[in-house]
């Protein structure tokens, strides 16, 4: 067996050496000394050799480079493959090959393992163009060759399956011909009668015994090999029989030494030229080295041009999403994201992510490069312009005023502005490519984080700003997607796509901690927050935004690697009007309410209201106070008596342009309505109806529309509301004239 590496620059001369053919397959591309590489991944029987091309992926090979990350996937002389040069291991085969036992049959293996990736790719994606794949020219149709590949060996025996059906349904006929018939002579001789009704009755009959079937035992370690080559590689194989299967810590058992040792205890126990092949077969298979006898014309030709198009394919089969509007993945600029779900955003406490509309965009690509491999500047450009096109997407589709398109291009109502800061949630965005675990082990399945982080802005300190983008380099072991992925066990696969999603959450939110302090805020009683945010809105543009259900809530963001004067700054003007969490009390996606409730916030005890706002105020006295109010509640109306001295008509001044109603009466009970934005309605007394009003029996009203919500209105002092001066009911104020000064300490 031969094994080359995709991409690997060879001298035509040592492969000339190695009597690796042309024939067959023609290298993609010399480089200046005249090297020679493969571009593919897969395996060929070569007729010319007699043996098998193994085309290991790039993705095995490392540079040794003193621990820094070479440039992006370039050729490099110094690239080891397990740790040995590719030249040293072209003849695996080969006594003087470096590489040990151990890692001779992971070689094997893993030709098995993308044997098997490739064919799921090829059922999956029926249009593709990229595999190659043919039978080999056959050379008479009884013409047979040697192999210990285990790839040939499972091959032939799931081919043993699918040709000899009706030979193993014959055989077991004949083991279980004449069992449990009674014996009669042995049963008269040997056991006591009863009559019953003049006939004899024997409880204990004698049964012809049945010895040991070793045809049966051979038949029950082959489908046990059959079921293990389903379950661990995926294959797909029939078994309409029902054996009691050796299966679990019983056939590891078997591999690891005992189905070999069982395989010679019986092997002289078959005579038939059909039991005696499946014989050399099992034992072919727990043996490795066993050498087995293969018809030409049986093997595949099976190669991958450009895997790195299979590897994106694997990666978002385990990673990325299909149900997402077409715009976002195929973009109107020609762009193509490779990797594109929704996922639980980095902001929103997790522990209560319930709502869609808490999800956000995580954008991924994979960058299928030799290990260690650094990202080049263009992938980092393109993924920034991704993230960009998403952005405006988003927008475009929120400033819209199809209700419907919005809903069907948005399902979960993902929205990425914040219209109450102006600010923009962050987008996750990352790189993932892969590496071989050291010690070649396939569960392995964690994400290992690159310490490069890009990241780019056009204002310093602005984390929720649409301009400001990082992104995240994570690796995942090859050999544990590869086997996910060949597995085609959608369970499994599911399972380890909501694990991983999790995990590329908790390591950008890490990230983001390393790199930003974050301070959950919430206003104190005598604070309009929106106000303060309107007010200060250049000082905070892109560092607060708000992520919470509770709207009174804030987060703000702080870049902790500039310097921290004008941080001090801004987090001293704040802390004046604003509860807020120390720094090393809460991390981002943590729920900030009991913190906050630390430092003597209350739900619902700050202002919602602009005090620099006009107020409608209206008396309501003694029980009629109730009543009023819950049917301006239910109607959404109130109207406003007004009063005719004569012939004139009397309309106070600033009537048609307040923005708040509060009833209330002299024991200072008040209850708070915010008034549509459109002013009121002169409605003769005739048309009253069942509207409330402020006195009955009146010639004309101005009646206003009234949200049905409630506003929360700051502690005022309504003894500065009176009947007095111009004798009118209502009365107009601004808000901040008759709010109360509280005094108040941060701990409170």
């Amino acid at each position: 067996m031969k094994i080359l590496i995709e991409g690997y620059y060879y001298d035509p001369a040592l492969l000339e050496k190695e009597k690796v053919s042309d024939g067959l397959i023609e290298h993609h591309r010399r480089n200046k000394d005249g090297y020679v590489c493969y571009n593919y991944v897969g395996h060929v029987y070569s007729p010319e050799l007699h043996d098998y091309i193994f085309f290991l992926p790039k993705v095995v090979l490392k540079a040794q480079t003193d621990g820094q990350p070479e440039e992006i996937d370039s050729e490099s002389e110094t690239d080891f493959v397990f740790g040995e040069k590719p030249e040293d291991i072209i003849s695996i085969t080969d006594k003087n090959n470096k590489l040990d036992a151990g890692k001779r049959n992971f070689i094997c293996e893993l030709a098995v393992w993308i044997y098997r990736a490739l064919m799921v790719y090829r059922a999956t994606h029926p249009n593709q163009n990229i595999l190659l794949e043919r039978n080999i020219a056959q050379i008479g149709t009884q013409r047979k060759r040697l192999s210990n590949t285990l790839l040939d060996v499972i091959l032939e025996l799931i081919q043993f399956n699918r040709d000899n059906q009706d030979f193993v349904l014959f055989v077991l006929k004949n083991i279980h011909s004449g069992f449990n018939r009674v014996n009669w002579n042995k049963t008269i001789s040997h056991s006591q009668a009863f009559i019953q009704q003049g006939i004899p009755v024997y409880f204990n009959p004698v049964n012809k015994k049945r010895q040991i079937n070793y045809d049966e035992e051979l038949f029950i370690i082959y489908f046990s090999i059959l079921n293990y080559v389903s379950e661990h590689y995926g294959f797909p194989v029939y078994i309409n029989l029902g054996f009691d299967l050796i299966t679990g810590s019983r056939f590891k058992h078997y591999l690891d030494g005992y189905g070999q040792l069982r395989l010679r205890q019986i092997k002289y126990k078959y005579f038939s030229d059909k039991a005696l092949r499946l014989w050399e077969l099992c034992y072919a298979f727990f043996d490795k080295s066993h050498n087995i006898n293969v018809n030409d014309d049986q093997k595949e030709y099976l190669l991958a041009q450009n895997f790195n198009i299979v590897f994106e394919a694997m990666i978002d089969k385990l990673v990325g999403s299909k149900d997402l509007p077409s715009d976002l993945t195929e973009q109107k600029d020609g762009k193509r994201v490779d990797h594109m779900y929704t996922y639980a955003d980095l902001v929103y406490p997790s522990s209560t992510q319930k709502q869609a509309q808490k999800e956000i965009y995580y954008i991924g690509d994979s960058k299928y490069y030799k290990i260690g491999s650094s990202v080049g500047e263009e992938s980092v450009y393109k993924q920034y312009t991704y993230a960009r096109n998403v952005i405006q997407w988003n927008l475009d589709l929120f400033l819209l005023e199809d209700t419907d398109k919005q809903k069907k291009d948005n399902p979960k109502q993902i929205w990425l502005r914040d219209e109450a800061t102006e600010g923009y949630n962050i987008i996750p965005n990352f790189f993932i490519s892969a590496f071989v675990d050291e010690q070649l082990r396939y569960e392995k399945d964690n994400l290992q984080k690159r310490d490069t982080i890009f990241k780019t802005r056009q204002f310093e300190n602005r984390l929720f700003d649409r301009d400001t983008l990082l992104i995240s380099h994570y690796d995942v072991n090859f050999l544990y997607v590869l086997s996910l992925y060949a597995r085609n066990r959608s369970q499994q696969q599911e399972a380890w796509k909501n694990k991983v999603r999790a995990e590329f959450r908790d390591a950008i939110q890490k990230i983001l901690e390393e790199k930003y302090n974050f301070y959950a805020l919430a206003p104190k009683p005598s604070t309009y927050a929106k106000g303060f945010i309107r007010d200060n809105l250049k000082d905070l543009l892109g560092k607060i935004y708000a992520p919470f259900d509770n709207t009174e809530m804030y987060l703000l963001a702080l870049d902790n690697t500039i310097p921290s004067n004008d941080s001090d700054t801004l987090l001293a003007k704040i802390g004046e009007d604003f509860y807020m969490t120390d720094k090393d009390d809460y991390k981002i996606g943590d729920d900030p309410t009991e913190s906050l409730e630390k430092k003597g916030y209350k739900q619902g005890a700050s202002m919602e209201v602009n005090p620099n706002d006009l107020a409608l105020f209206a008396v309501a006295e003694g029980p009629r106070f109730d009543g009023i109010v819950a049917r301006v509640k239910q109607m959404g109306k109130l109207g406003i008596a007004l009063q005719n001295e004569g012939a004139v008509l009397h309309l106070v001044e600033g009537f048609t342009r307040a923005h708040y109603l509060v009833i209330h009466n002299k024991s200072d009970k008040q209850k708070g309505f915010m008034l549509e934005s459109i002013g009121p309605l002169l409605v003769p007394g005739t048309n009253i109806g069942e509207i409330p009003t402020t006195k009955k029996d009146a010639d004309l009203y101005l009646v206003y529309s009234v949200l049905s919500a409630d506003v929360h209105m700051p502690e005022l002092n309504l003894s500065l509301v009176t009947r007095g001066g111009n004798g009118y009911n209502p009365q107009l104020h601004l808000l901040s004239e008759l709010i109360k000064k509280i005094n108040f300490t941060d701990n409170v």
